[in-house]
């Protein structure tokens, strides 16, 4: 089976680190800081969308240069990397022990995913990932199609699992069966919305989901 895994809120506990450096790049850029709630809201789109979501004011040069001011703050910020969260790395380990083909489909840009990688020892056990900077932003499902086109999987012999309704969403556009997870950006009310299999407390009781028993 093809697992494909949102990254931040999903694998990464990120949520806060990228809240404060919205919140400081706006502070930088001189525009109103938006609450915890309302970035939350965003998190999981391309940078440049979730920046204009959030300052609809702004024209495309505004966008832009909110965005090199959160782009510099998160850099700085990210010299202490975030953890991730309890459970995933024995778990992930676990999924491709038992054959499953693992991906990665976030909405960090290419940049962004690659620093990441280079200090997990993780990494290695994906197949393939898609950033937002290099195919179409979620809830456009376009990220997913490219995956299992490059493993040669159906989407519905895949599962997508994420934090956010915009994860949730794009699988559903294309019938991918999709699990949630209750401890990122999203309420689990958004992403029953969507159908899901089952919105999990813990990774890892994505084990028995997939038929691993331990």
């Amino acid at each position: 089976m093809l697992i494909i895994f949102d990254w931040d809120g999903t694998i990464l506990d990120s949520s806060d680190k990228i809240v404060f450096c919205m919140q400081q790049g706006a502070r930088d850029f001189g525009v109103p800081v938006c609450s915890a709630d309302e970035i939350r809201n965003i998190i999981g789109l391309e940078l440049s969308l979730a920046i204009a979501m959030l300052y609809p004011e702004l024209d495309k040069a505004g966008v832009e240069a909110m965005r090199g001011c959160y782009v510099a703050c998160f850099i700085e910020a990210d010299k202490q990397p975030c953890q991730l969260f309890p459970g995933v790395e024995e778990t992930l380990f676990d999924l491709k022990a038992a054959g499953h083909d693992l991906c990665v489909a976030t909405g960090k840009s290419r940049r962004g995913l690659d620093r990441v990688f280079a200090g997990l020892e993780i990494s290695g056990l994906f197949s393939a990932s898609r950033c937002a900077d290099e195919t179409a932003s979620k809830p456009d499902p376009l990220m997913l199609h490219q995956l299992c086109t490059e493993l040669a999987i159906s989407p519905r012999d895949a599962i997508m699992v994420g934090d956010t309704e915009y994860d949730l969403e794009m699988a559903s556009r294309i019938a991918m069966p999709s699990v949630g997870v209750s401890y990122g950006a999203h309420s689990i009310e958004r992403l029953l919305r969507w159908e899901p299999l089952s919105v999990l407390d813990e990774f890892a009781m994505l084990l028995p989901l997939v038929g691993i028993h331990q």
